[in-house]
């Protein structure tokens, strides 16, 4: 009886020591796995949610299509082949294996601000992915932007090397929002203009930008355009549940949504509000909306009040986390309308997260309103209640139509 007891003890001791030394290995893919979700690595890098990591998705850029590599440890058409120094190089620098230079729709410029203990989590976890058979083929840009080589130049105007560094001025949660935002998060990647080669005007970071057909919107903290107006609260609840006040989360950042922001810490969320509250004023001098007298206005006013104030109310007040308001809204004073005009010709369903199963729809008036009436009814949304913006053409609503057949 007491030689099984002391073999018992034995037994429990070898258990627990396994158990501690198997712990740090687990936490650590834990953490990686986090991290990816942090970086939405799934954005670009899962066509098939049947073939996770295993690339293929398409890319639209004003050059022309690149496509999502495949990341799973495949040694032949995936990463198998890789080393860690392999992966650092290609997150630091925007230099794969064997040399191979990437473009900057991987956003290697904001992810050269990665910690070496993220990166090494990361990797960790990557390791453990199931190996898939996918072969892509990324490059698909015609001459003369398929020419790798050229990239060297691309950097040298366009990329600065360096691991983030934490402002002593600012708190713990202002530079944990810092990392996330101009970092591991690469909001800048959507929401910061772009030169004509395709890098970031750094001078007007977060001030909004086309991608894929949608407008990333300005994320400065101005009262007009970006997120002045928006509280804490707000934007937490925008990332957390894809819905807030203000908006509903459609189009490539429903994306973002679904398969990061929703599952980030509620810490991570308000850091990145912390951060982001802290931002660039923008103190310009705000436009003068269009008078009422105006024939646009009058225009828009009579298809409104028949076609949109069922849902977004007479005077814009929506209904809270159904219809988001259209009174005093940032988003609707963008310099930019693609994206308002992409929702009202072709729809949009909001994203459904685990917080907000339910997700609103908008419907298409592309079959039922003329171009003139769609750019008469947006110019008169940007210029009502609040707002004041730019008005729209029918021609622009014309070539965006074209644009979606």
């Amino acid at each position: 009886m007491k030689t099984l007891s002391l073999f018992s003890a034995a037994a429990v001791l070898m258990t627990l020591s396994l158990s501690s030394q198997a712990q740090p290995e687990y936490d650590q893919i834990a953490r990686g796995q986090y991290i990816a979700t942090l970086g939405d690595c799934t954005a670009c890098h899962t066509s098939d949610e049947k073939q996770p990591f295993a690339g293929g998705v398409r890319l639209q850029t004003p050059f022309g299509t690149l496509a999502g590599a495949n990341i799973t440890p495949d040694r032949e058409t995936g990463i198998g082949n890789w080393s860690y120094d392999d992966f650092r190089r290609a997150m630091n620098e925007g230099v794969g294996h064997n040399g191979k230079r990437l473009y900057g729709a991987m956003p290697y410029t904001a992810y050269t601000q990665m910690s070496e203990k993220d990166l090494q989590d990361l990797w960790a976890w990557m390791q453990t992915l199931q190996p898939i058979h996918h072969p892509v083929e990324t490059n698909q840009l015609p001459f003369p932007f398929n020419i790798r080589a050229s990239l060297l130049f691309w950097n040298w105007i366009n990329f600065d090397k360096g691991e983030f560094k934490a402002n002593p001025n600012k708190s713990a949660e202002w530079n944990r929002g810092a990392y996330l935002v101009e970092g591991l998060g690469h909001c800048g990647t959507c929401h910061t203009p772009k030169n004509l080669l395709g890098g970031d005007k750094s001078s007007h970071f977060l001030g909004g930008e086309v991608v894929e057909g949608w407008y990333a919107p300005d994320l400065s903290a101005s009262e007009h355009t970006g997120l002045g107006k928006w509280t804490q609260q707000d934007i937490m609840s925008y990332l957390r549940t894809g819905v807030n006040r203000y908006d509903i989360a459609s189009g490539p950042m429903a994306d973002a949504v679904r398969h990061s922001t929703q599952h980030w810490r509620e810490d991570d969320l308000n850091a990145v509000a912390v951060y982001l509250k802290d931002g660039d004023k923008k103190a310009g001098k705000k436009p003068e909306p269009l008078a009422a007298s105006d024939a646009r206005m009058k225009m828009g006013a009579t298809i409104y009040e028949a076609k949109c104030s069922a849902c977004h109310s007479p005077g814009g007040r929506g209904e809270k986390n159904i219809f988001p308001q259209l009174a005093n809204n940032p988003l609707l004073n963008q310099p930019d309308a693609t994206s308002l005009m992409r929702v009202v010709l072709a729809g949009s369903r909001g994203v459904d997260t685990d917080a907000h199963p339910t997700a609103p729809a908008m419907p298409a008036f592309a079959g039922t309103l003329s171009d003139e009436n769609i750019a008469a009814v947006i110019t008169y949304i940007r210029n009502s209640w609040g707002n004041a913006a730019a008005p729209v053409d029918a021609g622009e609503i014309k070539k965006m139509k074209d644009d979606l057949q």
